[in-house]
């Protein structure tokens, strides 16, 4: 393979940067960023491992020094290389973080620092809103309730952003939580001040990056997004948060165990009731 053919895949077929077909082209310098990206996940490039220069790029690639530097800057951005001054360009080490669903009472930031990693945060939007019907019905909020917090968080893990966490609190609490809750995680928080979570709902969804998530999580505008949607009872079955969790695929998975006889058992209770109502 020529060292200046620069290809984009499209499912299992490779086409030509220089095809023909105007249709599939892309920037130069994302089409090379590409190239790299799959030579670094592929393991062609190790982590520790320095890159081409920029020169060498031009060269390779026969394409200026801007573009060269756009290329580098894409996989800067993207956390998988780090350039260090007078030195070059090397790979970084890529650990992707699991956090289990399987026990969703083991909250984030005790799960990440079981793994070895230290979780913080950092608070982007903390402030009183109107809420929207969707966020009144899953909160049940009365007719009089005029008000929710809204809060925006950023969450690192060993200071590297992997998700934008976006989440409504009741008023009562978010008001007489607000200095910690803006430094510290929402449930532990809640947990430390006598507010007893006794169960999770979860789903997971897909989005794409808006300018905000792209800006803050250092990913090209239209990337897609794992969701991870919640809503918080407490013992009474009283919803008291409700939010989602944006975040990078590369740098955060989610994981679940199940049990087949956790799943009989489902099953079993399932029909019990399903019978208990024939009979009322």
């Amino acid at each position: 393979m020529r060292h200046n053919a620069i290809y984009r895949s499209f499912g299992q077929s490779f086409i030509p940067f220089n095809s023909p077909d105007r249709t599939m082209q892309i920037p130069l310098h994302l089409a090379i960023s590409e190239q790299l990206r799959n030579q670094i996940t592929s393991g062609e490039f190790q982590p520790g491992e320095q890159l081409p220069s920029e020169h060498q790029l031009m060269l390779q690639f026969e394409v200026s020094r801007i573009t060269a530097r756009r290329a580098i800057a894409n996989l800067v951005n993207q956390g998988l290389v780090v350039s260090q001054r007078g030195k070059g360009v090397f790979v970084k080490e890529q650990r992707k973080v699991t956090y289990s669903l399987s026990s969703p009472m083991i909250f984030f930031e005790a799960d990440m620092l079981r793994q070895g990693f230290i979780c913080s945060i950092r608070n982007l939007v903390f402030k009183p809103i109107s809420p929207s019907s969707s966020i009144r019905q899953t909160l049940q909020l009365p007719l009089d309730y005029s008000e929710v917090y809204l809060q925006k968080k950023l969450l690192l893990l060993n200071d590297v952003s992997v998700a934008i966490d976006i989440t409504y609190i009741l008023a009562d609490l978010g008001k007489a939580h607000a200095k910690d809750l803006k430094q510290q995680m929402t449930f532990p928080t809640l947990e430390q001040n006598g507010i007893s979570i006794d169960r999770i709902t979860a789903t997971l969804e897909c989005t794409r990056a808006d300018p905000e998530t792209s800006a803050y999580l250092d990913v090209p505008l239209g990337e897609p997004l794992i969701v991870y949607c919640y809503t918080a009872y407490t013992a009474n079955n009283q919803p008291i948060v409700t939010g989602e969790a944006l975040s990078r695929g590369d740098r955060l998975a989610y994981s679940v165990e199940i049990r087949k006889q956790d799943a009989e058992g489902r099953s079993s209770a399932a029909s019990k009731n399903s019978f208990a109502r024939l009979q009322e």
